[in-house]
């Protein structure tokens, strides 16, 4: 049987009143080889032949930015979106920067974000993008295996500490530390070796508070506050031992005072009884970390060594 117009072979039976009804099933969009598991200019594409402007507004793609498109079946990060902007959009003189060159760098940054660029000329705006205006010197500058220009790990650094807070800037430098992308002392000297110049201040007090210790954002935020309060900094990541007794690992401890903060959304039990632990989770937090403060430095004037 065949009906005029439509192919058989897109054709559903739905039962209605005891007959049938002839329902046509869409037509699975076009997606070429060529474009598969891809992301590319949608001009190219045009121009190419292999789609025209109705197929790339179809369910296959997916847009990234302005003319920039996805192949709707790949998992999207942070990292995919800073290639599609470095292959795509980003001016000669430019490269990634900041949080999105630290997240090149292992330091946690959501795959929606926008893309945050350093480039000296006009740029943008553009949906999607970030963009920070000033010198990027070649020496500041590296290329990856993967082709984004990217700040070199110091640089971003500098970046961080200029255009963030300095918990937020921490929260990112301890993981890059903690990954190997730089070390304190390299961070310390490319502050030193600009002084007087805006930030360098900055960098410079970033890197004297970072722990590569910390298990994540969160702590390393805890951990700052509290250095910033006057609380004397914590020993991240204390191991208590106990006789007989499995050992027990600390967030962040005092242990002359036998006091620790638990950053964990659910804290554990006191380790022993003579300890004391503060709840620290997020949502014991909640952006004010003022009682946290309050509370942690009458224990450690109550528990100070005698």
């Amino acid at each position: 049987m065949s009906f005029s117009g439509v192919s058989p072979s897109r054709l559903t039976q739905d039962r209605v009143n005891g007959g049938l009804t002839l329902t046509p099933v869409p037509k699975p969009p076009l997606r070429p080889d060529a474009l598969a598991r891809r992301i590319f200019r949608g001009a190219d594409a045009l121009e190419s032949g292999l789609l025209t402007r109705a197929q790339l507004r179809s369910s296959a793609w997916r847009p990234l930015f302005r003319g920039v498109y996805a192949d709707r079946d790949l998992t999207i990060t942070h990292r995919l979106r800073c290639l599609a902007v470095s292959d795509f959009l980003l001016p000669e003189d430019g490269v990634v920067a900041g949080r999105s060159a630290a997240s090149l760098y292992g330091a946690p940054y959501g795959a929606d974000e926008a893309v945050e660029i350093l480039t000296p000329g006009r740029f943008g705006p553009m949906a999607g993008i970030l963009v920070h205006r000033g010198p990027v010197p070649e020496k500041d500058v590296t290329r990856r295996v993967d082709g984004i220009r990217v700040t070199t790990p110091q640089r971003t650094g500098w970046d961080l500490a200029r255009w963030l807070d300095v918990v937020e800037a921490v929260a990112l430098l301890d993981v890059m530390v903690a990954r190997g992308a730089v070390s304190v002392g390299a961070l310390t000297e490319y502050a030193q070796a600009r002084i007087g110049k805006p930030g360098w201040g900055r960098l410079l007090k970033a890197a004297q508070l970072v722990d590569p210790a910390a298990r994540g954002p969160h702590e390393s935020r805890v951990r700052v506050r509290l250095v910033l309060a006057g609380i004397p900094a914590p020993v991240a990541k204390y191991v208590l031992a106990r006789d007989g007794q499995p050992a027990v690992r600390l967030d962040l401890a005092w242990p002359d005072h036998r006091v620790a903060v638990d950053c964990a959304e659910a804290p554990a039990p006191p380790p022993a009884p003579d300890w004391l632990v503060l709840p620290a989770g997020p949502q014991h937090l909640a952006d004010d970390p003022a009682p946290l403060i309050r509370d942690l430095k009458a224990a450690l004037r109550a528990r100070r060594p005698r």
